[in-house]
Protein backbone atom coordinates (compact mmCIF):
# COMPACT_ATOMS: atom_id res chain seq x y z
CA UNK A 1 0.00 0.00 0.00
CA UNK A 2 2.90 2.59 0.99
CA UNK A 3 2.94 5.86 3.17
CA UNK A 4 0.39 8.75 2.19
CA UNK A 5 4.07 10.23 0.97
CA UNK A 6 4.49 7.20 -1.66
CA UNK A 7 0.84 7.58 -2.35
CA UNK A 8 0.57 11.12 -3.29
CA UNK A 9 3.81 10.67 -5.25
CA UNK A 10 2.28 7.95 -7.46
CA UNK A 11 -1.15 9.65 -7.80
CA UNK A 12 1.22 13.06 -9.29
CA UNK A 13 0.02 14.97 -6.50
CA UNK A 14 3.07 16.62 -6.12
CA UNK A 15 5.63 16.77 -3.44
CA UNK A 16 3.59 18.19 -0.60
CA UNK A 17 0.01 16.12 -1.13
CA UNK A 18 0.84 13.67 1.77
CA UNK A 19 0.99 16.14 4.16
CA UNK A 20 -2.02 17.30 6.02
CA UNK A 21 -3.29 20.71 4.76
CA UNK A 22 -2.98 22.35 8.13
CA UNK A 23 0.76 22.04 7.55
CA UNK A 24 1.16 23.09 4.08
CA UNK A 25 2.74 26.15 3.92
CA UNK A 26 1.35 28.86 1.50
CA UNK A 27 3.82 30.87 1.19
CA UNK A 28 7.60 29.83 0.75
CA UNK A 29 10.25 31.89 3.28
CA UNK A 30 13.10 30.09 0.93
CA UNK A 31 13.17 28.26 -2.21
CA UNK A 32 16.27 25.05 -2.28
CA UNK A 33 18.22 24.71 -5.83
CA UNK A 34 20.41 21.48 -6.17
CA UNK A 35 22.74 22.39 -7.91
CA UNK A 36 25.24 19.69 -9.99
CA UNK A 37 28.56 20.30 -12.02
CA UNK A 38 28.25 19.07 -15.47
CA UNK A 39 31.62 17.62 -17.32
CA UNK A 40 32.18 20.62 -19.10
CA UNK A 41 32.39 22.43 -16.23
CA UNK A 42 29.10 24.50 -15.85
CA UNK A 43 26.76 24.17 -13.78
CA UNK A 44 22.84 23.17 -13.51
CA UNK A 45 20.47 24.23 -10.62
CA UNK A 46 16.86 22.11 -9.95
CA UNK A 47 14.36 23.74 -7.78
CA UNK A 48 13.02 21.12 -5.55
CA UNK A 49 9.99 22.15 -4.98
CA UNK A 50 8.46 24.29 -7.92
CA UNK A 51 9.42 23.54 -11.37
CA UNK A 52 12.05 25.58 -12.32
CA UNK A 53 15.49 24.32 -13.85
CA UNK A 54 18.16 26.89 -15.35
CA UNK A 55 22.18 26.66 -15.58
CA UNK A 56 25.27 28.71 -16.40
CA UNK A 57 28.74 28.16 -17.20
CA UNK A 58 30.08 30.14 -14.06
CA UNK A 59 29.16 30.36 -10.63
CA UNK A 60 28.33 33.89 -10.62
CA UNK A 61 26.43 33.37 -14.08
CA UNK A 62 24.06 30.56 -12.39
CA UNK A 63 23.66 32.94 -9.64
CA UNK A 64 22.23 35.55 -11.92
CA UNK A 65 20.37 32.67 -13.81
CA UNK A 66 17.82 31.37 -10.80
CA UNK A 67 17.31 34.83 -9.77
CA UNK A 68 15.83 35.30 -12.97
CA UNK A 69 13.74 32.08 -13.38
CA UNK A 70 12.67 32.71 -10.14
CA UNK A 71 11.71 36.35 -10.95
CA UNK A 72 10.07 34.79 -13.73
CA UNK A 73 8.61 32.05 -12.08
CA UNK A 74 6.51 34.49 -9.76
CA UNK A 75 5.80 37.34 -11.86
CA UNK A 76 1.99 36.69 -11.58
CA UNK A 77 2.09 35.87 -8.18
CA UNK A 78 4.87 38.24 -6.27
CA UNK A 79 3.30 37.84 -2.82
CA UNK A 80 4.26 34.09 -2.84
CA UNK A 81 8.11 34.96 -4.04
CA UNK A 82 10.30 33.38 -1.29
CA UNK A 83 12.80 35.88 0.85
CA UNK A 84 15.47 33.53 0.22
CA UNK A 85 17.29 30.76 -2.14
CA UNK A 86 19.74 28.23 -1.43
CA UNK A 87 21.76 26.55 -3.55
CA UNK A 88 22.76 23.74 -2.60
CA UNK A 89 25.98 22.08 -4.46
CA UNK A 90 26.47 18.24 -4.86
CA UNK A 91 29.40 16.85 -5.91
CA UNK A 92 30.12 13.54 -6.34
CA UNK A 93 33.71 11.72 -6.43
CA UNK A 94 34.82 7.97 -6.71
CA UNK A 95 37.70 7.07 -4.75
CA UNK A 96 39.84 4.51 -6.31
CA UNK A 97 41.44 1.97 -3.35
CA UNK A 98 44.40 0.12 -4.25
Amino acid sequence: MGSRKERGARNGEGALAWMPEEHRVVSMAELIFEVTQEGDGGFVAECLTESMVTEGDTWEELRKNVRDVVDGFFFDAPEKRPSTIRLHLLRDEVLALA
